[in-house]
């Protein structure tokens, strides 16, 4: 689906991100973690086009079509090529309700359909009931749910999510989980999501990718992502 090589981006003359390769298989669910200020946040606004790429390749991979380079693509056409963005600020209409705020997440894509799909009250139950209340009257863990819904409106290929877990309770976070799951297992979108808690990227991550300064420092199956290997690059 996606695949990064060598890729260096800096701010100002720090160098954040130092020849970094990744790689999203489609239907999979890889997690990238590190300890703050390593580079993810970046990593993500390098791929969404909210940030330059100083060098490198990003290319934008579909079965069925040509390969597509990022780097030659605004926002707006990794868009249109089926990238969808969730930041850990939410971003909703506080003022639009609940309905509103996906309704408008379809005209600003420019799908053809003005329906909101199915399975978006299936996946969020709760916002249905709750579809005509503004979306400043919900709860934060109400806020994050159709923040996501807002991301999946459109029907996405990738989906990438910046830290979903942060300021929620446990509930959410469980509510979270199985619809990461069902998301990549059952619908097969390719995820690619920035997390920090340890259980939680146990239980929804196909794949891992742990920055240290920028860098790749281990990748590969979430099996392989034991507390030794953790303790040695994010815990003091």
């Amino acid at each position: 689906m996606l695949s990064l090589r060598a890729v260096n981006q800096f701010y100002g003359e720090s160098h954040i991100l130092w020849n970094l390769d990744l790689e999203l298989a489609p239907g999979e669910c890889t997690c990238v973690l590190g300890a703050p200020g390593m580079g993810k946040t970046t990593l993500v606004n390098c791929i969404t086009g909210y940030l330059p790429v100083q060098s490198g390749s990003m290319t934008w991979l579909e079965a069925g079509h040509p390969p597509q380079d990022l780097l030659t693509q605004p926002i707006e056409g990794r868009v249109a090529l089926g990238m969808s963005y969730v930041a850990q600020d939410r971003r909703i209409f506080s003022q639009l309700s609940v309905e509103e705020n996906l309704q408008i997440a379809l005209l600003a894509a420019r799908v053809r359909s003005r329906s909101i799909p199915g399975m978006i009250y299936e996946l969020f139950p709760e916002l249905y009931s709750l579809r005509h209340m503004r979306g400043g009257e919900l709860s934060s863990d109400l806020q994050q749910q159709l923040a996501l819904a807002r991301a999946l409106v459109t029907e996405p290929k990738l989906l990438i999510l910046d830290e979903p877990t942060f300021g929620s309770g446990q509930r959410f976070i469980n509510e979270l989980s199985n619809i990461i799951r069902r998301l990549s297992r059952d619908f097969g979108l390719t995820i690619l999501l920035v997390e920090q808690r340890l259980s939680f990227i146990r239980r929804v991550a196909d794949r891992f990718c742990l920055l240290h300064r920028g860098r790749n420092v281990a990748q590969g199956n979430v099996a392989l992502l034991d507390d030794k290997l953790v303790s040695s690059w994010i815990d003091p």
